[in-house]
């Protein structure tokens, strides 16, 4: 169990993707609470705002910005890294993405799960790389999910391109998540890079992911039974940004790890380093999904080149 607090980030430039509601704003929040000067990446802009208004109430003083970006759009992603006008990225908090919602695509043709939680993630990281290796020690942390402990990861029907089931797509979105960050520390390590990435399953956490977006056209009978399920099953949102706060923050945590909730079944409890996860283990699965996403979204990372094969610079 870790109940480490927070340590002063004063000093530290961060972007919280999704950070107009639940986990995501829970962890912009308490990060400019403790000193950072917070980035919110919001893909609407009306909600955005309304979170900066909130935030600042919240959090007196704080270094606060609302930059819009939508994991859904490669085009919106490369804006949003082509406008970063700061001279580095201390911290990458990609926690944005949509779960369990009724088949649809991204404008970019990509199954609207698989291309915002996983390729969305993966261009934006990659983009922003040269601002991370900026920074004097640089972060990355993924939000996956204990989910992806279910997941069948078929890399050859990752974008629905044989049938698509909305919880299968959704774990199997998360597993996707869980191998990226795995794969980008053994990618900076080849490479020689001072970077610490991380991924995090939040737990079962009372959040909007379920209802709003595009399972806001589900219905009243859905909105009202899902609410339901989740007030008396999930635990407050603040509890379930406690992973994602722990691998952001804790100074001596090591590059490449996996924090989940220590409860039963990861669903509950305080963060814990899990390394015993097979996913973890599973470095071929990682590295031919990495060469998959790079062909997709036409992001390749700017390492150097290594034992990773990676090319000097991302394509625009």
């Amino acid at each position: 169990m870790n109940n480490s607090p927070i340590p002063d980030q004063t000093g530290r430039l961060v972007v919280v993707t999704g950070a107009n509601s639940g986990i995501g704003y829970v962890t912009a929040r308490e990060l400019a609470r403790h000193g950072a000067h917070v980035v919110l990446a919001c893909r609407d802009p009306e909600r955005g705002q309304a979170a900066l208004d909130r935030l600042r109430a919240e959090a007196p003083g704080a270094r606060l910005e609302l930059r819009q970006v939508n994991l859904a759009s490669l085009a919106s992603i490369r804006a949003f890294a082509a406008g970063w006008d700061h001279d580095r990225l201390d911290l990458l908090v990609n926690n944005a993405g949509v779960a369990m919602v009724p088949f649809a695509r991204t404008e970019d043709g990509f199954e609207s799960q698989f291309g915002v939680n996983h390729l969305g993630t993966f261009a934006l990281t990659g983009l922003l790389l040269p601002h991370l290796l900026a920074a004097p020690d640089p972060r990355v942390v993924t939000v996956s999910s204990e989910g992806q402990r279910f997941a069948l990861f078929d890399l050859d029907n990752l974008n629905a391109e044989r049938r698509y089931r909305t919880a299968f797509a959704y774990v199997q979105s998360k597993r996707a998540n869980l191998y990226f960050a795995t794969e980008l520390q053994r990618a900076a390590d080849a490479a020689g890079v001072r970077l610490r990435s991380m991924a995090v399953a939040p737990g079962l956490t009372r959040t909007n992911v379920l209802t709003g977006g595009a399972n806001s056209d589900r219905g009243r009978l859905y909105a009202a039974l899902t609410r339901l399920v989740v007030r008396l099953a999930f635990r407050p949102t603040a509890e379930g940004a406690r992973t994602s706060l722990y691998a952001a923050t804790a100074p001596e945590l090591p590059g490449g790890s996996y924090i989940v909730p220590d409860g039963p079944l990861q669903l509950r409890g305080e963060p814990v380093r899990r390394t015993g996860e097979r996913a973890i283990l599973d470095t071929d699965t990682a590295r031919r999904l990495w060469r998959l996403s790079e062909r997709l979204t036409g992001v390749t990372y700017r390492l150097p080149a290594g034992r990773f094969g990676l090319d000097p610079a991302p394509t625009s």
